[in-house]
This record gives C-alpha cells, structure tokens and sequence, in this order.
C-alpha cells in the first residue's frame, strides 16, 4: 500500500518581476518528500535551491502550483493559518541568524516567547535542547563569544524549540571549516534519528548530500534535472548537470576538468569492490597502461562508493579488451561519449 508523501510540491513556478522584465527563478518543480527522511538539494550558485526553499514555507510564494505539507495545501491558506504552520517548520541559514543582543538561552527562547510560551516553560525548553547540542554551559554566552560552530548549533536548537515536525537547512554548513561542517552533519543526523524529523538540506556541496542525505533533487537553472536516491543520483547521474556535480565535486573550481584521449570511461564502485586491487589487476592482466584522470571514493551511509575516470590506450583492441575485463569482473563502466578529445 502506496503511503502519501509527508511533503509534494506541484508544477511550483516562482518569477520575480520588475518594472522592465521578469525573471523566472523555478520553473515545473515536481518533489515528492517522506515523513523522515533527509533530502538534499543541490545545484550550482544562482540555479534556484534558495528560492525554493523559501517556496515550500511560502515565504516566497510561487507565482503558480502548490507546496502540500502533511494535509495543509499552503496555496489555500490565509495568513494566519500559514503563521501556524510555519511553527512546525524549523529553519536555519548560512550566517546564523542570531540575535546578537540576546544570549543563547534567550536566543532559543525567542520562537517560543512568540508562540505564547510561559518563561518558565521557555527555559525548561531551552534547557533541554542545549543538552541535545552539547551548549549546556553556554547558555549565558553571547553570539559574540561563540565559535561558527557553536552559533551553530544554538541556531539548530532556535529551530527545534516548538517541537517542529520539518526542518530547513539553506547552505547551513557554507561558512564552516570541513571538521566543523561534519560535527553539525552528526548533529542533524541524530537528530533526524532520534526524533524523526524531516529535513531538507539546500547546498551546493557534493559532499553534504553524500554525507547525511537519503535522496537528493539537483537543480539547474531553476529547473528539476534529476532526482533518486543519493547511491542511485552518486553511482549513474543521468543528466549533464548531475555530472558537473558528482565528476568534478571535489575540486575546487566550477570548471570541468579537461580531459584528452581518444577514449575515456568512467568506472563505479558500488561499496562491494573499491577496495579491491581492480585497477592494478586490470593493468597487470591486461598489460596495458591506463592513465587515471580522476578519483575519488566516498563512504555513503556505512558503505563504500566511489569513481574514476580513465584515458584508455590508444589502441582500440585494448581499450576495448579493458572494458569487458572490467564489465566481467561486475565493474560499472559507463563510456564518456562527452569527454573525448581531439
């Protein structure tokens, strides 16, 4: 039996207009989200993953279609019916957000004073989300005195106290060093764990998707271009945009790496083989040199993934004698029609 999912966005179009034109930010979003799950969206800087989050909250409200969260179709609803569900929508952002006049238990208070919450009760909310954090001693402390990291996880805790049932992240790990952006994928990881929280997670990071996120949407110039599940989107990315993002996402610049030979493949383990001697054996059986153009193995959700792209030799019988030596050892080769060279 097909269960309804908790979260389905609809045909979402969202433009911005000016007095001299119109700008079209998404165009025919279609997601459809599971209570408890961790979705990651992801796209280049400018395709449109903040513009849609603010979309699912109706922050931003789309210019046509719908954002359908649980029974509540966002679109139908007034004012005060969205104020009510936006407190069971948590969210946090890149730089924070904190009041910098408050302390950190006053910070966490914040949502709660406005959604009518005794003080007391505040504090005693306050209080119990700073152990799930690990701030408990620094309740007193002002945002000034805290690290990235810290501020953090005081935004997280912000964003948990009205018990809310979906959390957003945008870019919520941009401005940490690599140690710190992995102690709060962790936190959000538990989290989603021990309460069953849903979360959404906008970021242009390859590597916070494959960390923590059970499906992912890639984003292109304000259009779906490929949604699965993380292993599925990781190991066979279908469209050109997916494969800017999984080839090139451990490098540091946007810009394809050039790649000349007559031919080149792309080879995938899928967590059975990456640490197996495949290549080394491939060259010693085969007897003939392959030149390694990129690499990078990963470990997704406990199992080990990974992939690299080889210039085969420039004999044809070779490389295509590597090839079926690989596909017979049960090696995912995909042919990269698109990175010959001259």
């Amino acid at each position: 039996m097909e269960t309804t999912p908790f979260i389905q966005i609809k045909d979402l179009q969202k433009e911005f207009i000016s007095q001299n034109n119109t700008v079209t930010a998404l165009s025919g979003i279609n997601l459809n989200i599971d209570k408890g799950s961790i979705f990651g969206i992801i796209g280049m800087s400018g395709a449109g993953k903040s513009t849609l989050v603010r979309c699912i909250n109706f922050l931003e409200r789309p210019t046509s279609g719908t954002v359908i969260i649980g029974d509540k179709d966002l679109s139908k609803l007034n004012d005060r019916e969205l104020r009510h569900v936006r407190q069971n929508i948590g969210m946090i952002f890149q730089q924070f957000n904190l009041l910098m006049q408050r302390n950190v238990e006053d910070n966490i208070c914040f949502p709660l004073e406005i959604a009518g919450y005794s003080k007391k009760e505040g504090r005693k909310r306050a209080a119990e989300l700073l152990e799930i954090v690990g701030l408990i001693d620094k309740k007193k402390a002002y945002p000034s005195q805290l690290s990235g990291g810290q501020k953090q996880r005081v935004a997280i805790a912000r964003a948990l106290a009205t018990n809310p049932q979906l959390l957003l992240c945008d870019e919520a790990t941009s401005a940490l060093d690599p140690t710190t952006t992995r102690s709060i994928l962790a936190l959000l990881k538990d989290i989603n764990k021990q309460f069953g929280i849903t979360i959404i997670i906008i970021t242009h990071e390859m590597s916070v998707v494959e960390e923590i996120c059970d499906y992912v949407a890639i984003i292109d110039d304000g259009k779906l271009a490929e949604s699965g599940s993380v292993e599925d989107v990781f190991s066979n990315p279908k469209t050109e945009a997916a494969k800017r993002l999984v080839y090139h996402s451990n490098t540091t610049s946007n810009t394809p790496i050039e790649m000349k030979g007559k031919r080149c493949i792309r080879i995938v383990f899928d967590g059975k083989s990456s640490f197996e001697p495949i290549i080394a054996n491939m060259v010693l059986d085969n007897k003939a040199l392959v030149n390694i153009l990129y690499a990078d193995t990963k470990d997704i959700k406990g199992k080990a993934y990974g992939h690299m792209v080889l210039q085969l030799p420039e004999n044809e019988v070779q490389a295509d004698k590597i090839i079926n030596y690989l596909r017979n050892k049960n090696v995912n080769v995909e042919e990269l029609i698109d990175y010959v060279g001259n």
